[in-house]
């Protein structure tokens, strides 16, 4: 048990920034929406560009994007079908939404330079390229259906600078180029403006949460997607990769565990409320998923991390 402890003892600080975004939105009138344009359109496209710049580039790697896109597509896919038989509103697509998807970036990532002794970014910025794909096309398509169309979602994905910063630094990585220490320091700074920043705005969004919508079918089934489907499809991922194919080492499979386990995403707000559908209710769902992770990512680490 003493490394159950240990890790969330390492854990528990990021939530008292999260305490802090939710005090700024509070008392300090603090804006997510001016949080998250930073966060996507500047601070990201910088720390995906650094974090795959500097790992050594591998074909498994390079596939992370392509499977993370599928799992979240293929998730997303099933709990709609399930969410049909419940309801007849879009509660059924916020649903699909947010089983598909996860806080990878603003709060996987602060977890992941926590609690591991390597440097993760380059692996877990690979890897939440594929998650940021699928909540821009089939995501995005799935939520607002009906209100967008597929040309629309593209558009979307083109206007991410992210994707752009993604490809940049793969060529420059396998053009063995580098960018000096001075770079170094840059990209240092805005990863810690990335951590703090993703972490501020999911207190952000709580401070925005105007009453408690508690739909128990909801949240049942929004917790079976994020915390039971999501680490046994990606343990059994892991398993097939270490018997057959070979393509990752240990320090990448402790990193898809961990992405496998965060909470729900801060996009689920997001989206609910483009969609006027009962937003209280996802960010209750976020919330209280957002809580649970607290306990449960240092339960996957003592069992899996040893």
């Amino acid at each position: 048990m003493a490394l159950f402890f240990s890790i969330l003892g390492k854990i528990f600080p990021l939530y008292l920034i999260i305490l802090l975004g939710f005090l700024a939105g509070k008392k300090l009138r603090a804006r997510k929406e001016t949080v998250a344009a930073l966060l996507i359109y500047i601070i990201a496209p910088m720390v995906v560009f650094n974090g795959v710049i500097t790992v050594k580039l591998t074909p498994g790697l390079l596939l992370l994007p392509l499977l993370f896109f599928i799992l979240c597509t293929s998730i997303s896919l099933l709990f709609y079908t399930i969410g049909k038989r419940l309801w007849q509103d879009p509660t059924k697509n916020i649903l699909a939404f947010a089983a598909g998807s996860g806080n990878t970036g603003y709060f996987g990532l602060p977890v992941a330079l926590a609690i591991f002794k390597f440097d993760p970014v380059g692996i877990v910025v690979i890897a939440v390229l594929g998650l940021i794909l699928f909540e821009n096309t089939v995501g995005f398509y799935i939520t607002a259906r009906g209100h967008h169309t597929p040309k629309e979602a593209l558009w979307r994905v083109l206007k991410l600078p992210t994707v752009y910063a993604f490809l940049l630094a793969v060529v420059l990585n396998l053009s063995k180029i580098h960018l000096g220490q001075a770079y170094g320091d840059l990209a240092l700074a805005f990863r810690g403006a990335y951590s703090v920043l993703g972490l501020m705005i999911i207190g952000l969004g709580i401070a925005d949460l105007q009453s408690w919508e508690l739909d128990a079918k909801f949240l049942s089934l929004t917790f079976l997607s994020k915390f039971l489907v999501w680490p046994v499809l990606m343990g059994l991922i892991i398993m097939a990769d270490h018997r057959f194919w070979h393509w990752y080492n240990p320090q990448v499979y402790q990193v898809l565990l961990l992405l496998a386990a965060v909470p729900l995403a801060a996009n689920t707000v997001a989206y609910a409320a483009e969609l006027k559908t009962h937003p209280d209710k996802a960010a209750t769902a976020v919330f209280f998923s957002t809580v649970f992770a607290l306990f449960y990512i240092p339960l996957v680490a003592f069992i899996f991390f040893r």
